[in-house]
């Protein structure tokens, strides 16, 4: 039988199988001796051992799409990116850290803003005029009034997606709405996972549909841009591609050389002013960083 990892703790993993339920699973041996640990995410085929009690044995795990070290994650299809339009009001940043963070992981993003229901209409055309040139979905919601939701959903429709974003932005009140129709499914992995002895917070996969599951993990609250050169970072802002190989200079950083592109891009509005002044800021603090 084939199914998902959706928690592991304490020795257990929990094995999500489309139409069948939650499994209680142990990891064989030979995993230790291999040394491979399994992890949330990972496809696996089980035996089971109590289809009453759904307990079984981990006895494979298939070739991974990608894997995470921090959240310790694999087979991530995209991450979702949640800020609030207002209230609190958006650290654009922090939100290039965010970006930035996925980027530099390959990691596909869907741009969510929610809040509209107290946002004004200027702010939400200042995100929408600053961000619709990365190439990213983007996506205006309302957890509160409900606006959108079936649209967000769609783009979650049948993907393994990471959740991200800073607290009070409304990321618990989007999960429990993209939750709401298998409320069923959700509430028996719940109890299953639930149980007594396994109650501290890891990363957990909840299932938002046919072979649609969310992360939710507090996992990607560190972002120093570790491991990220100052030279690489110009390719972790997808609106400077089409520039590239069009400077004076080959190798140009888009700072402060003669005939650069992208600075000409963003002189004439082709790149907005705000997102290359973000490049320009985390560009100069990780050279910066690189000193010591």
């Amino acid at each position: 039988m084939q199914g998902k990892i959706v928690k592991g703790i304490a020795g257990f993993y929990y094995v999500h199988v489309a139409e069948s339920g939650v499994y209680e699973c142990k990891a064989k041996g030979i995993f230790r001796k291999d040394g491979v640990k399994p992890l949330v995410g990972d496809n696996v085929r089980i035996e089971v051992l109590d289809e009453k009690e759904m307990e079984g044995n981990l006895m494979e795990i298939l070739p991974r799409k990608n894997e995470l070290i921090r959240p310790a994650v694999a087979n991530i299809d995209q991450a979702l990116v949640v800020f609030a339009v207002t209230k609190p009001k958006p650290h654009l940043n922090l939100l290039d850290r965010f970006l930035v963070m996925m980027e530099s992981r390959d990691i596909p993003v869907v741009l969510c803003f929610n809040k509209t229901d107290i946002g004004k209409d200027p702010e939400v055309d200042e995100l929408r005029d600053i961000y619709r040139g990365c190439g990213y979905p983007l996506i205006f919601t309302s957890a509160r009034e409900e606006q959108h939701i079936a649209e967000l959903k769609s783009l979650l429709k049948g993907k393994m997606t990471a959740i991200a974003g800073p607290s009070g932005v409304g990321k618990s009140s989007l999960i429990n709405l993209l939750q709401s129709e298998v409320e069923m499914e959700t509430g028996s992995i719940s109890r299953k996972i639930g149980r007594g002895r396994h109650t501290t917070r890891h990363s957990e996969l909840l299932v938002i549909g046919d072979d649609s599951y969310i992360m939710d993990t507090p996992g990607f609250s560190s972002l120093y841009l570790d491991g990220i050169e100052a030279d690489d970072l110009k390719y972790c802002f997808p609106e400077f591609a089409p520039y590239e190989g069009k400077c004076r200079f080959a190798g140009c950083s888009h700072d402060h050389e003669p005939g650069c592109a992208v600075k000409e891009a963003a002189a004439s509005g082709k790149i907005h002013s705000r997102r290359y002044e973000g490049y320009l800021g985390l560009y100069r603090e990780i050279k910066e960083r690189k000193k010591y």
